[in-house]
């Protein structure tokens, strides 16, 4: 019998009642508390700094002690976070609900085939598959992703690269979540996997033009940085593989590729500062040869096309030019290389594909990223955009013979459109518009405004609201920023953006300097002895955003992670009364300690982003910004952290340790939530549905805070 049977048999016999004795309310939940162990950190100058929580790494991540407060952690985590569970499970619902299941990539051709992507209603992995000579012909799966993922709890591949006879597939293959991948190789026509196995590499392949050797990148199994370049020939043992090339310098990272005409095999080489890029003959890639050698502060990417190299460099250009070089004249050296592109103080030239009529050009101006076609002896024409907040990338075109460009489109409002222009033209045709389920962009708005920061700086802020929302600062803010490495955090349509924007919710990209939005200065003006910046930038769009009304003081969210979790430790250091909740991903927060050890992975490629904090003024300039250090007795924001016990990018002990000090010395009653994925690295669990679990937790725990739960 229920409760409400049981009660309604009782009032029906004219039975009393019993009276109810009240509950006494849950105890809270009691955080773990790390132990203390004293451990000096020492620079090479003789300052130290005490660590007591350095015990919480382990680099063989089997310490009992760690993993039992990780896990502590966890439950914590769960107690925490149970009562807003109900919100997450609807927010997740929500977030899959605009995704459209049995969803296809836009078909590419390539060598006589077509290829793309199809997933399965429910699939967490896609089938790539292809056709030939025709979208009409018989279907050929290449790899069954969601077969070969079912057995594992991570599973990705990196990449792929088919053989220039279009019989064999090369794959590297990850199912730890550590980019340690295995390269595998496959018989398209039977299907067989061959017994070609080669463990810790790199995620790029490229064939050489026999169809038999395979060009690969070997790891550091302790830093996990590419060293060497290999090749592999079929059927041969990897022990016998040839060097090709190794690295010394590990501030550089590797990479190898084709050119767009598939002529030239080439190794490339990156650093912030300086590129160098070798290639050799596809049909006989016996030497490599140096298209430029390398040089501080000299930058450059070079392709081929018919007769000539196209190359991308800030050679006396700090926004970048393109200029060309005929074949005969490559070995001459960058003297002998002719403008084609000239430089500019406002555009800022991001990437580049040519063709055999045209050349299109990716560009920056204004915070915006765009497409301009440039056709010899015709004036060059921009391809159009409607928003004022939005990004254009150049599409996959492997096709250079084609009139067609094809490239893709975004904006906080609309979604995913792949587009194709003709150079000749200027026919637009609709490829795709990425279905939503559910969505209907006319119910928002999109803007883009300058906030002005403390130094005089305009920084661009990308933002989204419900059309209608008034600007009357009563809004709730959430606010995410990257603002590293150059790399730049373009306005583009997410499937989480209508569960808040449908709760009256204001979304904002702040475009901080260390990004390069708005060019290679930008970039330069955050890092290193500027990195300040990039905090002070975040901090100030969220000031100019509530003084215009846009938000309500009070009711600001700040999200960002890995170098931009950094900035989020920053933020919450320097400005803590103006954030209600912070959310911090796999974030990057023991800066002095990291930088200061050469074996951990990244650290000495990263000496030109962050500094050298064996040499006092990055020291001194370092510890000023570092989160971790700068942890004090004073009220902090509710807090959601994460992690990845085999984060190979931002070490897990990072964030463990900062949350562990956090927890110490805070004087709040906020909540502070270590979320800790014990079988994923960076990019957190694999399969298309499993980071909108994790999403979908925060977002929870961000719309109670800021009182938009329901």
């Amino acid at each position: 019998m229920t409760r409400l049977l049981a009660t309604a048999a009782l009032l029906a016999a004219g039975t009393a009642l019993p009276v109810l004795a009240q509950t006494a309310p849950l105890p809270a939940p009691v955080p773990p508390v790390a132990a203390q162990k004293p451990h000096q950190v020492k620079a090479p100058f003789g300052a130290t700094r005490n660590d007591e929580y350095y015990w919480l790494r382990d680099d063989t991540r089997k310490n009992p002690e760690m993993l039992a407060h990780l896990k502590a952690e966890n439950a914590y985590a769960d107690a925490v976070l149970a009562a807003e569970k109900p919100l997450a499970d609807k927010v997740y619902g929500e977030i899959v609900g605009h995704i459209k299941q049995d969803d296809s990539s836009v078909p590419y051709l390539k060598r006589g085939y077509y290829y793309y992507t199809r997933f399965a209603a429910g699939a967490d992995y896609p089938i790539v598959a292809r056709r030939k000579a025709s979208l009409e012909a018989p279907e050929e799966v290449i790899l069954d992703q969601p077969a070969m993922a079912k057995d594992h709890s991570f599973f990705q591949i990196a990449g792929r690269a088919v053989s220039p006879d279009n019989r064999l597939l090369a794959y590297t293959i990850d199912t730890v979540g550590r980019r340690q991948y295995v390269l595998q190789v496959k018989n398209l026509a039977t299907g067989e996997t061959f017994a070609d196995s080669i463990p810790n590499v790199e995620g790029g392949v490229a064939w050489a033009g026999d169809n038999r050797t395979i060009f690969y990148l070997e790891k550091d199994p302790v830093t996990l940085l590419s060293k060497r370049v290999k090749a592999h020939v079929l059927g041969t043992p990897a022990a016998a593989d040839r060097l090709i090339y190794e690295e010394k310098d590990d501030t550089y990272y590797m990479s190898v590729g084709r050119t767009t005409d598939d002529r030239y095999v080439c190794i490339y080489l990156h650093s912030t500062v300086s590129d160098e890029q070798r290639c050799a003959p596809a049909a006989n890639p016996a030497g490599f040869a140096v298209v430029a050698p390398r040089e501080r502060d000299f930058l450059y990417q070079a392709d081929h096309l018919g007769d000539r190299w196209i190359v991308r460099t800030n050679w006396q250009a700090p926004n970048y030019r393109l200029m060309t070089a005929g074949d005969a004249h490559l070995a001459h050296g960058r003297a002998a290389w002719k403008d084609l592109v000239p430089a500019s103080g406002d555009t800022f030239i991001e990437d580049f594909k040519p063709f055999n009529g045209f050349l299109a050009v990716e560009e920056r101006a204004e915070g915006n990223k765009k497409l301009r076609i440039l056709v010899p002896g015709a004036k060059p024409f921009p391809v159009a955009a409607d928003e004022p907040a939005y990004t254009m990338a150049l599409g996959t075109n492997e096709e250079p013979g084609s009139e067609w460009l094809r490239y893709t489109y975004d904006s906080l409002v609309t979604p995913t459109t792949t587009y194709e222009v003709n150079y000749k033209t200027g026919e637009r045709r609709v490829l795709k518009v990425q279905p939503v389920p559910g969505y209907d962009p006319a119910k928002y708005v999109t803007e883009r405004v300058w906030a002005t920061a403390r130094d005089g700086t305009r920084v661009p802020v990308s933002l989204v609201r419900a059309k209608g929302l008034a600007k009357d600062g009563t809004a709730a803010l959430f606010q995410y920023a990257y603002g590293s490495y150059g790399y730049s955090t373009d306005p583009a349509f997410s499937p989480m953006l209508p569960s808040l924007l449908d709760r009256g919710m204001v979304y904002a990209i702040a475009h901080i300097r260390g990004g390069q939005e708005m060019g290679r200065k930008w970039f330069d003006q955050g890092k290193v002895l500027n990195k300040k910046n990039s905090f002070t930038d975040f901090i100030d769009v969220t000031r100019f955003l509530v003084d215009q009304g846009y938000a309500a003081k009070g009711r600001v969210a700040a999200m960002g992670g890995s170098a931009g979790g950094l900035l989020m430790g920053g933020i919450a250091n320097m400005a803590p009364q103006d954030y209600r909740v912070i959310v911090a991903q796999v974030p990057f927060v023991d800066v002095v300690t990291t930088m200061l050890d050469t074996s951990i992975p990244l650290t000495t490629g990263e000496f030109d982003e962050w500094g050298n904090p064996a040499e006092k003024r990055y020291y001194d300039y370092m510890l000023g910004y570092s989160p971790y250090d700068n942890v004090a007795a004073r009220a902090y924001p509710a807090m959601y952290v994460s992690t990845g016990l085999w984060d190979s990018q931002v070490q897990y002990y990072e964030p463990a340790k900062w949350v562990a000090r956090l927890r110490a010395r805070k004087t709040d009653a906020n909540p502070l939530v270590f979320r800790i994925n014990m079988e994923a690295g960076h990019g957190g669990k694999s399969g298309r549905f499993e980071r909108y679990r994790q999403q979908a937790e925060y977002l929870g725990f961000v719309m109670d805070r800021l009182g938009v739960a329901k």
